[in-house]
């Protein structure tokens, strides 16, 4: 069977986090009309239907948690303009400034650009609602080489359901729709390893679409490598200021030596990072100072292996740690794999409030068995997942 490239894992990538701003967009819109800061506005003897205003957007993102500060609110919405789902309602402005201006969401005015992958994105979703709603759903948890897996589907199952549901007119059409479906990342082989086939390959919806997005979550760009291309990543402990200097952490080697980096926001879990100057893989466009990358060696004293943590007797104690993410994330940075470790913890996070500490291993994230994956891999389930983060880590025994 065909095994998907690393092209086309990053293409599904970038169009999965497309569809992933889409849904925080449509959800902030929604907000908005429920708290009636979306409105019909006059202005210059003009009435502008479905509008809101600039300045009240980020006065409200601050408010409700949504951005620390304007400045992140600004990038906030910049990024959804630069979507195409929000815009000046004269276009006048292809910047989001942070003033009495009029912007509206395109889909309140109809501006809203279906093209191909618009029209992917919402078959994906209409048929995750349709499955999600049924009492004997294809969707289950199952389980494949001791790992359980949300929302999956055999291939072969997903066609005779789109046929027999009419969604799909023969089998060659729904293999063609669910081939698609993966190539824009809305599922996937629960290994990310194959394409689609009408089999008994197991496959799960890769965006859960009821989940509530954080409006932070914007501002990472998911680009998934593999171990062996993604380079060490950097990691932020505390503020070194906060009244002063809003953008300046501290990080400690391993020698205990102080190093100053520039950020905007703590490291959540952003090991996915793509290089030392994308360690918050953000937009270029969104200004940002560059990062420095700290701490390039592991905390472990000496490789451990799954084998050595799970063999009977061994000097490790399971133990389960929630915890609830805050306006600037988890507060904690896993790295390596097979097994991955905890390879800092903000002191001042909710991670380290819940117990959290450097050197222990990642068992399980949500009820995910994650002993055998890689960091990229639990960043990405730890990032598309709830606020309230479920961990079962090992600790050694002393």
């Amino acid at each position: 069977m065909e095994s998907l490239s690393i092209a086309q894992k990053q293409k599904a990538n970038e169009r999965h986090h497309r569809a992933e701003v889409m849904i925080a967009g449509e959800q902030l819109r929604l907000r908005l009309h429920d708290g009636k800061l979306i409105k019909d506005r006059r202005y210059h003897l003009r009435t502008y239907p479905n509008c809101f205003v600039a300045k009240e957007l980020t006065d409200w993102l601050i408010d409700h948690k949504e951005a620390p500060d304007r400045e992140t609110g600004i990038r906030l919405i910049q990024k959804l303009m630069d979507h195409f789902i929000i815009h000046h309602v004269c276009d006048e402005h292809f910047d989001y400034k942070d003033a009495k201006l009029l912007y509206r969401f395109r889909k309140d005015d109809g501006t809203f650009p279906l093209n191909k992958d618009v029209k992917v994105f919402l078959r994906g979703q209409g048929l995750y609602e349709k499955l999600i709603s049924m009492e004997d759903s294809i969707l289950k948890v199952r389980e494949e080489n001791s790992v359980k897996y949300q929302r999956t589907f055999l291939g072969c199952e997903m066609i005779d359901w789109l046929i027999l549901e009419g969604e799909t007119a023969n089998r060659k059409e729904a293999v063609e729709l669910c081939q698609t479906l993966l190539e824009d990342g809305i599922i996937q082989h629960v290994s990310n390893r194959h394409n689609f086939y009408d089999g008994n390959l197991l496959y799960q919806f890769r965006i859960n679409f009821r989940r509530r997005r954080r409006l932070t979550e914007l501002l990472n760009e998911n680009s998934t490598r593999t171990l062996s291309d993604s380079p060490d990543s950097p990691f932020c402990l505390r503020k070194l200021n906060p009244e002063q200097n809003s953008s300046s952490f501290l990080s400690v080697q391993p020698n205990k030596e102080i190093k100053t980096v520039s950020a905007v926001r703590r490291s959540s879990v952003t090991s996915l990072a793509g290089g030392p100057s994308s360690y918050f893989s953000l937009s270029p466009s969104l200004g940002l100072p560059p990062t420095v990358e700290c701490n390039p060696k592991s905390v472990l004293k000496r490789p451990v292996t799954n084998e050595e943590i799970l063999s009977p007797g061994a000097p490790y104690v399971k133990k389960t740690l929630t915890i609830v993410g805050d306006a600037v994330g988890w507060g904690f940075v896993v790295r390596g794999g097979q097994p991955c470790h905890i390879q800092a913890v903000d002191p001042g996070g909710p991670a380290a409030a819940a117990g959290m500490k450097v050197c222990q291993f990642v068992y399980s994230v949500n009820g995910i068995y994650v002993l055998h994956l890689d960091y990229p891999t639990i960043s990405s389930l730890i990032m598309t997942g709830p606020r309230t983060l479920v961990m079962e880590i090992m600790e050694a025994v002393e």
